[in-house]
């Protein structure tokens, strides 16, 4: 195991992370996402060093660090406020820690200069940061962390100031040069979008505590609870199981629809399904091949975001929500009030959880 964090408890007063327990690979990119105020940022400067736990440690190659100073832990963050400084070129800014630690200039001249080209700053490198657009000093700031080569990066909502097409492109650039750098990444985020481009593995925390670890499409497709499904946007239902039989759960909602899945379930227990919005099929006209979780509905609501549709659907009282691509959208014809044709598969109706 590349880093562990085992029974880590902190008390800030006003706040207290409790019972943290998380396991990294080297490579993984873990990416932690809750509300705010759950502890996600608590967690990143702890392992930076700037927190002593009450309780607990921290594990890094088979090192307990728990107690080592920050600036002997070779790791770098990278913060929403990008924390360049001012007086400095990109250049000077990206090889400031460089120059603690190697002193022919050539070297760090070809470093500085391979770091920029990757994340296509190196146009760059004779401005002060007072010149850069948000999604340049950031770029810069990443530079200068990775360029340093830090046995763990850790990254405290690096995108949030951004707006969403510097994101995508900086999401990108970030995930080639952690690769061509090998660099373990833990990122701290608010946006989903990161989860889905970026992460091999997902925190949820909420509250000072974690709820549940996981791949991205486990964490998406199988929340451990409601509060769990609620945060990643996935559709979560009351329903009661009515029978089982030919491999098939039946399920029956509050507004007395009927529902098939494929996860196995006992007749008259109350449960929790989920369905992930991008899993309900919607259309203009009917569909065939779907034939049991087949409906007629109306587009409540609709809310764009990007390149992506998100769509309130209202099937007889019941509301789903549902996205489709913005051309998806625009082919379909589809408006508020329209009527639809709904399908969800079997093996995307998820129980997740009994009902509390």
């Amino acid at each position: 195991m590349f880093i562990q964090i085992v029974h880590l408890s902190i008390d800030l007063e006003n706040f207290q992370l409790r019972d943290i327990n998380l396991d990294c690979d080297q490579g993984d990119y873990v990416v932690i996402i809750g509300p705010t105020g759950s502890g996600k940022s608590v967690i990143l400067e702890t392992l930076a060093g700037f927190y002593k736990p009450d309780e607990g440690k921290i594990i890094l190659e088979d090192k307990d660090i728990t107690n080592v100073p920050p600036e002997k832990r070779n790791m770098s963050i990278v913060y929403q406020d990008y924390v360049l400084f001012p007086h400095m070129s990109v250049y000077d800014n990206i090889a400031y820690g460089l120059k603690k630690r190697i002193l022919d200039k050539r070297l760090i001249e070809k470093e500085v200069k391979a770091i920029a080209s990757l994340l296509k700053i190196e146009h760059l490198l004779h401005r002060l940061p007072v010149t850069l657009s948000g999604g340049e000093a950031q770029r810069t700031a990443i530079a200068r962390a990775l360029v340093v080569k830090p046995r763990l990066l850790l990254m405290d909502e690096p995108f949030s100031a951004l707006d969403v097409k510097i994101k995508e492109e900086l999401r990108h650039l970030v995930k080639t040069a952690i690769k061509r750098y090998q660099t373990t990444t833990i990122h701290v985020t608010h946006d989903l979008d990161d989860v889905w481009d970026l992460a091999t593995k997902v925190v949820v925390m909420r509250e000072g505590e974690i709820l549940q670890v996981g791949p991205p499409e486990h964490i998406f497709a199988n929340p451990v609870n409601s509060f769990v499904a609620d945060f990643v946007g996935t559709n979560t239902l009351k329903c009661k199981i009515i029978d089982r039989k030919n491999n098939l759960t039946l399920l029956e909602t509050g507004e007395n629809i009927k529902l098939y899945s494929k996860d196995q379930g006992m007749p008259g227990k109350e449960v929790i399904v989920s369905i992930r919005p991008e899993h309900i099929l919607v259309s203009s006209e009917p569909i065939f091949g779907y034939a049991l979780n087949t409906f007629c509905g109306m587009i409540a609501k609709t809310r764009v975001q990007g390149q992506l549709v998100w769509l309130t659907l209202n099937i007889e009282g019941l509301s789903l929500k549902a996205v489709l691509t913005a051309n998806a959208y625009e082919m379909l014809k589809l408006d508020k009030k329209t009527k639809v044709f709904i399908s969800i598969k079997t093996s995307d109706v998820r129980i997740t959880a009994p009902k509390h």
